[in-house]
């Protein structure tokens, strides 16, 4: 008898766990709508009014998911779910969220709801100070959130780098000199890369700088998305300044885009990329709604999976094989002559820019690493402020032989600092690297994967994805994942032998 309600006893804690992390979930998915509202359709008068929902919410949620209750909950069940299935929902949910929690309790309440509400004003002077290229206006905003993220890593503690602290809640268990290690083993082999290609003839790319009707770029980026597996009846996209992908739970995932008159890849490879996340939060196991498990593992897998429908399937010939006469049917006057040879060579021009999101294959890397280099400085306060601008301006030469035209061009080109995540631009290009890294392993278990993208068959490329990582959400680390599925932990050879095939071949190598 005892032994009966013993059993029942821990059936009954679980379910009450999950009964209260389901409220968590609920409270942060409502701030998440909020601030999605912020970006899409909120009207520019309602700002302060925004900024005290969301930091309510937001207080809300952190006060429920620090509640003694589930402290003891997940102190009582720990040695219980060590026991069990290491992948079983009721293991993965103690062991992820125990993480989880620790880290919670140890910021004070007040400084959750700082961070809120210094978000909500920061968006929204950022958004502003981009449209009239005056970094000034955000600048203060942009002090305050580094302060505030400063006071975040205190909160949380570190032992060697600050950014040590803020870079773990991206990407769990890494160290920024680990990252400062792989950034210059990747630079070590791709700047020869982009100089031996800066020799050869310059791809010709005026056929994507034409007139291209909006609404014909969005009916054709949501027609391949759909064919990619993006279930519409789940999700929706909408515009915003810049795109991204937000889930309010796993039958809810919405992805923005932007769109330019006169440049067709922005937009184009922008849906692509956003579906790629968005593909990730929809193929997560129904099981796992409202749990707190139903995420990506981490924000370089999550970037892995965008850029893996961008770039090895996007940017691919197989793919371009397929859709190339349906985009030329639709826009007959601008691509109508042009050969797809000369479409793809177009498409995957290596030629550094000012614009991370619009950057090459090859150059993105580069964006990324410069973005890492400012974020430590700022944080460990070598760098200030007022002086962001300048030393952005001067990486950027270092980096990419080019100078912004002005800031909106360059240091306020990115949300990201105005929503206070620093820490996040590393996964981007950690991202990268284990898009290829994936992507070589589905190509070696889907036998024909490219004649099917060939076809526009994306099924079984996108059933494996579901199948190896999709379906786990955070019951698997990341680099658990990697070396489940490929056998290996992050490595960068994948990539750089995918670059170099491929540009190779483009540029005669």
């Amino acid at each position: 008898m005892a032994e009966i309600q013993t059993e029942v006893s821990v059936d009954h804690r679980f379910a009450r766990l999950r009964t209260l992390l389901a409220q968590v979930s609920d409270l942060r998915s409502a701030a998440s709508v909020l601030s999605w509202d912020q970006e899409t359709y909120m009207p520019p008068g309602a700002v302060e009014a925004r900024a005290n929902h969301i930091s309510t919410v937001r207080q809300l949620a952190h006060e429920r998911f620090t509640s003694d209750e589930i402290g003891t909950l997940l102190d009582d069940l720990e040695p219980i779910a060590r026991e069990m299935d290491p992948l079983s929902t009721e293991a993965s949910l103690v062991r992820v969220i125990k993480r989880d929690f620790d880290k919670a309790v140890k910021l004070p309440l007040s400084l959750v709801a700082a961070i809120s509400e210094a978000v909500s004003h920061g968006k929204d002077a950022w958004k502003y100070a981009r449209q009239a290229n005056r970094f000034g206006d955000f600048a203060p905003h942009l002090a305050r959130l580094i302060d505030l993220n400063r006071q975040k890593a205190e909160a949380y503690g570190y032992e060697d780098r600050v950014y040590d602290a803020l870079l773990d809640e991206y990407e769990p268990g890494i160290k920024t000199e680990q990252v400062e290690i792989i950034f210059r083993d990747l630079r070590r082999d791709l700047v020869p890369l982009v100089e031996a290609i800066a020799d050869r003839e310059e791809a010709d790319d005026t056929v994507l700088h034409q007139k291209f009707e909006r609404q014909k770029q969005w009916d054709f980026g949501l027609a391949v998305i759909r064919d990619f597996g993006y279930d519409m009846q789940r999700g929706r996209q909408d515009f915003s300044t810049h795109p991204f992908t937000t889930t309010f739970s796993i039958t809810d995932v919405r992805i923005t885009t932007r769109i330019s008159d006169d440049f067709l890849n922005p937009g184009l490879f922008g849906t692509l990329h956003e579906a790629g996340h968005a593909l990730y939060e929809q193929g997560v196991d129904i099981e796992l709604e409202r749990t707190l498990l139903a995420d990506g593992t981490s924000l370089g897998m999550h970037e892995s999976q965008s850029r893996l429908w961008e770039n090895q399937v996007g940017r691919s010939r197989p793919f371009w094989e397929h859709y190339y006469s349906r985009l030329q049917r639709i826009f007959p006057d601008q691509l109508g002559d042009v050969p797809l040879d000369a479409f793809y060579r177009a498409i995957n021009k290596v030629h550094p820019g000012p614009i991370r999101v619009e950057a090459d294959e090859l150059t993105y890397n580069l964006h990324i690493m410069l973005r890492f280099e400012l974020e430590n400085a700022l944080l460990e306060g070598r760098l200030a402020v007022a002086d962001l601008p300048e030393m952005w301006n001067a990486k950027m030469d270092d980096y990419l032989g080019i100078t912004p035209l002005n800031d909106a061009q360059g240091v306020l080109q990115d949300i990201h600092w105005s929503l206070g995540a620093f820490g996040y631009f590393p996964t981007y290009a950690l991202g990268n690297l284990m898009s290829s890294q994936l992507f070589d392993q589905a190509a070696e278990e889907l036998p024909g994967l490219e004649g099917r993208i060939a076809e526009g068959d994306f099924e079984d490329l996108l059933e494996w994805l579901r199948t190896k990582i999709h379906r786990h959400g955070r019951k698997k680390d990341a680099d658990d994942l990697l070396k489940d599925v490929t056998g290996r932990t992050l490595h960068a050879g994948s990539w750089l032998s995918h670059v170099r095939k491929k540009y190779g071949d483009l540029y005669d190598l």
